[in-house]
């Protein structure tokens, strides 16, 4: 590979990326959106975050593992329940990292 298709190749991803991200935001102004569509985006970070976090609580050793011996679902309850009453990142943060911590201690 060349110099210049190296440089060729840069440029295209750069475009790709730069319009894929920018277009988006440009074409959906929040004073364009009706309220529905507002609301059902609204959803699409938790939907993505659950996407991404479900799997590593579920999933053990290629296999689904719901039981009380798969410590970091059992470290998640009492996650969840202090992010949705407290709605603090870091208290969120704290509490998992000590459920977490304490359970690995206990086993």
């Amino acid at each position: 590979m060349t110099t210049f298709d190296m440089l060729l190749c840069m440029a295209g991803v750069f475009a790709v990326t730069y319009f894929s991200r920018s277009l988006p935001l440009l074409a959906l102004k929040t004073e364009m959106l009706s309220e529905t569509l507002r609301r059902w985006l609204s959803f699409v970070p938790v939907t993505i975050l659950s996407a991404l976090v479900g799997p590593d609580l579920l999933v053990r050793d290629n296999v689904l593992s719901l039981g009380p011996d798969n410590i970091f679902l059992v470290a998640a309850i009492p996650t969840l329940l202090v992010s949705w009453k407290t709605k603090s990142f870091f208290g969120t943060i704290a509490v998992v990292m000590f459920s977490v911590a304490l359970l690995r201690w206990l086993a």
